[in-house]
């Protein structure tokens, strides 16, 4: 069986939309869906309530307060019974192909303790999905310093532009936005670390996967499709930014996580 957790904060449309076409997925019978709503204000849960009744396969945790994206996911990952955990943004499409595709390769790779699909645009572009290893300075070239036009050479490698990310490789770590992880090697690594309220959770999650013996892989033959926005992108120029709750929350994310993994 696959559990997949979804994490909702205020994403009623998205949610809509997401919850629709796991519905129609064939093989919903070897499918438990658990959403945790992270106290949304904009009706999300009226919404799905009303609109998803008849939803034998989909159970709804209700938090009585912003859990952040670690909390909640952890929060759903205790009450799953798959062997397999997806681990998915309410913006994100799936496919059947593409679940059958992440759990054949799980099957064919024991050693895989996470992977992820290939992440694409509405417009079939490929979003940059796996990466490599931050180093202390990466968030201030992609959050200020990019922005002025310094930085382009590392966040090309950071990035990892220079593969193709038309096959499957291990990486250093992945997206948080669609991460399939094998519920053994969870129990062994433990769950997200709860300190990342936002950004870095899985970055630290799969560096913890490597650390406890499995590889982290980038599964090129697994696509789905990733209505990404930014928290920030309502922001605008340098100093938003800099000074967006947004950026501030990625900014202490980015101490605790080199606080935690001092030599990287």
């Amino acid at each position: 069986m696959i559990s997949i957790v979804l994490v909702n904060y205020n994403q009623k449309d998205y949610l809509t939309a997401s919850l629709y076409n796991l519905k129609k997925l064939q093989g919903l019978s070897d499918l438990e869906i658990i959403l945790v709503d992270n106290h949304s204000s904009d009706g999300s849960l009226d919404k799905i309530n009303e609109t998803f009744k008849d939803f034998t396969n989909l159970s709804i945790i209700a938090s009585n307060k912003n859990l952040g994206f670690a909390g909640g996911v952890n929060f759903g990952i205790k009450s799953a019974k798959g062997d397999y955990i997806l681990i998915l943004n309410p913006d994100v499409i799936v496919t059947d192909e593409a679940l059958a595709a992440l759990g054949a390769f799980m099957k064919n790779n024991p050693r895989c303790g996470i992977c992820g699909p290939q992440l694409l645009n509405p417009d079939h572009s490929i979003q940059y999905s796996c990466l490599r290893w931050p180093k202390w300075y990466t968030p201030l070239y992609r959050r200020v310093l990019g922005k002025m036009g310094f930085g382009k050479k590392h966040l090309h490698s950071y990035l990892m532009k220079d593969f193709d990310h038309k096959s499957s490789q291990r990486v250093d770590w992945l997206l948080g936005a669609a991460l399939f992880a094998r519920k053994s090697a969870i129990d062994k690594t433990g769950l997200m670390d709860e300190q990342f309220f936002l950004y870095f959770e899985d970055t630290d999650w799969c560096r913890r996967f490597w650390q406890n013996g499995f590889e982290v892989w980038y599964v090129a033959e697994a696509k789905m499709f990733h209505y990404h926005q930014r928290l920030s992108a309502g922001y605008h120029g340098l100093f938003s930014a800099v000074f967006s709750r947004p950026a501030w929350i990625h900014i202490f994310s980015w101490i605790r996580y080199f606080k935690k993994w001092p030599l990287t």
